[in-house]
């Protein structure tokens, strides 16, 4: 039995974390290589030489596609700041309530607040002896918390005299500061008005029991000296929940939660801190004896994002090869054990904590998969699987080598395939290189996969897909590489600025269909209804409902979708990432949908103006700036003229400075030119405009936003031939000389710019315009490379000779884009 459709289940049950810390700065003096142990001081030294260690550094590798290594890891962090990183490893975990533990002193760690950016429900659990000491020193809670184990032990009187407290308390208050609390007697009186509270308001208990770091007792953290308290009828209603496994005390701890009806279970801390057998060996004893209602499931996450998304991901695994064996050894049968970890996993903790958090709604699997989605996908290794090897090229358009998944573990995915250098001189009229790009049929590249981009195809799930990057040989990079060009204009960014650009597409397309008409065929819109229409969506439906779910399949945030002013054009909206990952995942958001849409009989064309008598498709960009996971594109206050920072407005008014020579990257067709007129939405002038849908950049304030400030800039100008790594690159390279000059914006146009458009500069009317402004652009030749530049400029020349010459031939382009 493979126990497929158990292991699916598992896969799509939203978590709810029982037990968590809060999470830290990337400033903080928290070292990252904590993430995996809980080992201090010198004792740290040696951390990396755990199973459990070079594990989960390879996890969260193969998570961020980097290198198997602390500081490989360690710099992608900081590529991808706080926000994204923890929105990744929170997406990926799918953890849908987290309850905080607070007391855990951390410096520069974020408050409960902050963690709702990520998850719907968060609650604090609040740990009596961290706050008896706040009190000392000079005070939403779901559950109180006690570290008894690691001051005084487990042996509870809970019937300690109110005296021997005074005398604890004045002992305390007695020794050196800080004030740390470690007097049995006092730690005793307080626990059981702790109780008495719970009890009175009905709030659950967590026991901190089992190992921790060497501060504890381990010999009085056996759980099994808590049989006084659980015994004394003042507190026989209380619930209580035994915290990590209870490990190595885990068969203990089970009999408790059978023999004592308010005693629960988690196993948090044990799942990902031991090696795979002692996970697995844990949470069976747990269930030697305890019902399945009463075990839950915590990451018991802390400082860093990295440590939720292990924690759930070894849950989901763990819990699996626990009930598996369950259904072989016939405790269980299929059913019930799909039960059980629904149970385990986020009803019981819903229960246990009252917590208003609603997990019925399915998402798809992918979004965390032990096997699928954070390794490299696995697909069936004979002769009718294959892999497809991605690129973009120079005029946009995807292309795609495929070999049998065979051939691809044994050589491709580490030697690559041979390509042509004229490759990246293709035109979108010919296969062939145009001859003012310089490059020829003469020379061989290597198209090597980036292993982090490989995934599943969902609309075949026998096959998948990768993107490439473009080297000389292994190790040096191909100057015309569009992904490389992306990487190294990021560095700069970084480098000089400590900046990441985030960037969101708005995909328009149009849904066509074949007809004949007087024996010749055609393409037509397959339904003609209006901007945002029910009637459109009605029509398109059932194809949307097989397009979001494959974006979501490859982990891409679908923020909206609808119909737009064209017949039969509509409009997918992206989520913002860091730059690298939008572009990436753009490529692959053009394949889903042409291919669904093909499934369904159409053609999807991304062609900026595939009829001149109707809109044009565009691919808006929204770019923001990130410092250390927050948005600093915003002012920090009100005081701002135009709500943005003095980095936004720099970065923002070097883009609008190069915006002309932009158009030959950002609109790489004539017909391009087409749709870039005024009265349209695309930004045919020179300027800016706060939410002015006819300027070439506006600014956003978009729901949510304080009054005022602005969050991110649109360019209009973008469309569906663009190459995205490009148009990344280039406005990219453009917001750095800006941020380098300190550049200035000009005042914004708050009306039609075509009113005043004798005041305003036209942006470049024709392909050829681009060209010659992107030629002249000297800033632009530096940062991406004068051979790329070079390689453009002169597939741009053939477009606009050969179009000048066969202007009907722009029709064919709906099957090219």
């Amino acid at each position: 039995m493979e126990f497929k459709e158990l292991k699916e289940a598992i896969d799509q049950i939203e978590l709810v974390d029982a037990h968590a810390h809060n999470i830290v700065s990337l400033d903080s003096s928290f070292p990252f290589i904590r993430t995996f142990s809980e080992a201090t001081g010198d004792a740290l030294s040696f951390a990396s030489h755990s199973l459990s260690f070079k594990r989960n550094l390879r996890e969260v590798a193969e998570l961020y596609g980097s290198e198997v290594s602390l500081e490989a890891i360690e710099k992608h962090r900081q590529t991808l700041g706080l926000h994204s990183l923890t929105t990744k490893c929170f997406d990926e975990a799918r953890i849908s309530a987290l309850l905080i533990d607070d007391g855990l002193k951390l410096d520069k760690k974020h408050d409960t607040e902050w963690h709702r950016n990520f998850v719907p429900y968060v609650g604090r659990v609040l740990r009596i002896e961290t706050l008896a000491e706040q009190i000392l020193e000079e005070e939403n809670i779901v559950a109180l918390k006690t570290i008894a184990a690691y001051r005084s032990g487990l042996d509870i009187d809970t019937h300690v005299s109110k005296e021997v407290a005074e005398s604890g308390l004045l002992e305390v208050l007695q020794a050196e500061k800080p004030v740390r609390i470690g007097n049995k007697g006092l730690i005793d009186y307080i626990l059981t008005l702790s109780l008495e509270v719970a009890e009175r308001y009905d709030l659950p208990l967590q026991i901190h029991t089992g190992f921790g770091d060497k501060d504890l007792d381990l010999r009085l953290s056996n759980p099994l000296h808590l049989r006084t308290l659980l015994e004394d009828k003042r507190f026989e209603k209380c619930r209580i929940v035994l915290l990590h496994a209870s490990y190595p005390f885990s068969k203990e701890a089970s009999y408790l939660s059978s023999v004592y009806p308010q005693v629960f279970l988690d196993f948090g801390l044990a799942v990902p801190k031991l090696s795979v057998h002692g996970m697995v060996s844990s949470v069976k004893e747990l269930l030697h004896l305890a019902p399945t209602k009463k075990v839950m499931f915590s990451t018991d996450g802390y400082a860093t994002p990295e440590t939720y998304y292990l924690g759930a991901k070894k849950a989901r695994e763990v819990i699996f090869l626990v009930l598996r064996d369950a259904c072989v050894s016939g405790d269980l049968s299929l059913m019930e054990a799909i039960d059980a970890a629904k149970d385990i996993l986020s009803r019981n903790a819903i229960a246990f904590y009252n917590i208003d958090v609603d997990t019925s709604s399915s998402i798809p699997q992918s979004r965390i998969s032990p096997k699928s989605q954070m390794e490299e996908p696995h697909v069936q290794e004979d002769s009718s699987s294959f892999v497809r090897v991605i690129w973009v090229d120079t005029s946009g358009q995807q292309r795609c080598r495929v070999v049998q998944a065979q051939r691809f573990n044994r050589s491709v995915k580490k030697n690559g395939i041979g390509l042509t250098h004229a490759s990246m001189g293709m035109t979108s009229f010919y296969d062939g290189p145009a001859e003012e790009s310089k490059l020829t049929g003469i020379g061989e590249i290597r198209l090597v996969p980036d292993l982090s981009t490989k995934r599943i195809i969902p609309w075949t799930k026998q096959e998948s897909m990768v993107l490439a990057d473009m080297l000389l040989k292994p190790g040096e990079a191909w100057d015309y590489c569009p992904r490389e060009t992306l990487r190294r204009v990021t560095n700069v960014l970084k480098d000089e600025f400590d900046l990441v650009m985030n960037a969101g597409f708005e995909n328009e397309f149009y849904l066509l269909k074949n007809v004949v008409r007087e024996g010749k065929e055609e393409y037509v819109p397959f339904e003609v209804g209006p901007y945002c229409s029910t009637s459109s969506y009605d029509a398109s439906s059932p194809i949307f409902h097989e397009i979001i779910p494959a974006l979501e399949f490859l982990n891409i945030a679908v923020e909206q979708f609808h119909a737009e002013s064209g017949k039969g054009q509509f409009e997918v909206s992206l989520g913002h990432t860091i730059a690298f990952h939008a572009a990436d995942n753009l490529v692959y958001t053009r394949e889903v949908i042409r291919s669904v849409a093909r499934k369904h009989g159409l053609l999807a064309t991304f062609v900026p103006k595939y009829d001149l008598c109707d809109i044009g498709s565009g691919s808006h960009v929204h770019i923001s700036l990130w410092k250390n996971g927050e948005n600093v594109f915003p002012a920090s206050d009100k005081s701002s003229a135009h709500g943005m920072s003095s980095i936004g407005e720099e970065f923002m008014a070097g883009v609008l400075f190069h915006l002309p020579s932009i158009f030959a990257v950002l609109a790489p067709l004539p017909n391009s030119y087409d749709r870039i007129q005024p009265n349209t939405f695309s930004g045919a002038f020179q300027c800016w405009g706060k939410e002015n849908r006819e300027a070439a950049i506006r600014t956003a304030s978009p729901p949510g936003a304080p009054d005022g400030l602005v969050t991110n800039f649109e360019i209009k100008a973008c469309d569906g031939s663009t190459n995205p790594h490009l148009s990344l690159a280039i406005i990219m390279a453009a917001g750095i000389d800006g941020l380098r000059r300190h550049l200035q914006l000009p005042d914004p146009i708050d009306s039609n710019p075509a009113d005043v458009a004798a005041t305003l500069n036209r942006l470049p009317e024709t392909l050829s315009e681009a060209v010659e402004a992107l030629e002249k652009d000297k800033v632009l030749h530096e940062l991406l490379g004068q051979n790329l530049i070079a390689a453009i400029t002169g597939v741009r020349k053939a477009e606009v000779q050969y179009y000048s010459k066969n202007p009907d031939a722009c029709k064919q382009l709906i099957h090219r884009y």
